[in-house]
């Protein structure tokens, strides 16, 4: 099959068993990663970007040749751009300079226009807070209004979690031969996690939400320490749209090293090279097998590639 563009392959990402690795950590059930790192912008969001362009110009929100803004942590912005690139859309991203510079380097290569946003007072590279988001958030909204921009909103916009009610969760269930018994994901904006859970629920899967230690505010604890090197989430954001009336199963911690450890696991166990979101997901399935899910098998998504994080201490490890 000819594909008229690469838009069209963000979609259809592999479910892979980590048979090799439950082995290694002797756990009982099964382990399936769903590998969107294998989208062409290296990330799941590219799901979300596809489907918020496409109903942005379906609904008239987006004109032809109108420019595009969006706040990102460098996936989102990569979908956008590679969207926006093929349908004739200037785009600007607006990040924080606490996340990876190869993000900002790969969107600009996009052709995208990047605008970096100083981090808050006591800010440290490579972990954002909800206090550097909320810096990057007046920039996107001040950018909108000068650039008369379409303002791409991942946080708020319908076509996000939809995107992985019609995408993911689909092929989630389809793949595995409706297997899956549990699901759970890293909390960015809530768009996987809602629109899985709202998809999958009624077949009896259980969705839980993965958060960072210090940050799990959608657990209902207090945020005592937002600062974590799992970027694209945890910005300890108690009220994220996405996932209001949501049905979540449960909520899980994930401490920065428990990430971190499981992402070099994974790719030294499984030969899945995946960021530090996936290495969260895979902690938290990893709790799932050893406690309400045990005996199961449980889902999770490889959120983007590991050669996003080459400049942090993710893969700072001994040959």
């Amino acid at each position: 099959m000819i594909l008229p563009s690469v838009i069209q392959a963000m979609e259809a990402t592999p479910l892979v068993a980590l048979d090799r690795l439950r082995d290694h950590l002797v756990l009982e059930g099964r382990l399936l990663a769903k590998l969107d790192y294998l989208l062409p912008g290296f990330s799941k969001k590219d799901r979300a970007a596809r489907a918020i362009i496409a109903a942005a110009r379906a609904e008239g929100a987006l004109s032809p040749g109108q420019p595009v803004v969006e706040m990102t942590s460098g996936n989102m912005g990569t979908g956008l751009a590679i969207v926006c690139a093929v349908l004739g859309h200037p785009f600007l991203a607006v990040m924080s300079a606490g996340n990876s510079r190869e993000r900002a380097r790969m969107m600009a290569a996009l052709g995208a226009e990047v605008v970096i946003v100083e981090q808050a007072p006591g800010g440290v590279p490579g972990q954002v807070s909800g206090a550097d988001l909320a810096l990057v958030e007046v920039e996107a909204q001040r950018l909108s209004a000068a650039r008369r921009a379409f303002r791409a909103d991942q946080f708020r916009h319908h076509a996000n979690p939809q995107a992985h009610t019609a995408g993911t969760a689909a092929e989630l269930w389809q793949q595995s031969g409706g297997t899956i018994t549990a699901f759970c994901d890293f909390a960015g904006s809530g768009g996987t996690l809602g629109g899985v859970a709202r998809a999958l629920a009624p077949k009896g899967v259980r969705a839980y939400a993965v958060e960072p230690a210090g940050a799990a505010v959608l657990a209902g604890a207090p945020a005592s320490c937002a600062e974590h090197p799992i970027q694209g989430g945890g910005y300890a954001m108690p009220d994220l749209a996405h996932l209001a009336g949501a049905p979540l199963a449960g909520h899980l911690c994930v401490s920065g090293d428990e990430a971190r450890a499981m992402a070099r696991l994974l790719a030294r166990r499984e030969g899945i090279f995946a960021g530090f979101s996936t290495g969260a997901n895979l902690a938290g399935a990893v709790q799932l097998l050893q406690g309400p899910e045990r005996g199961g098998t449980v889902a999770f998504i490889a959120c983007d590639s590991g050669l996003k994080y080459l400049s942090t201490d993710l893969w700072e490890v001994a040959p």
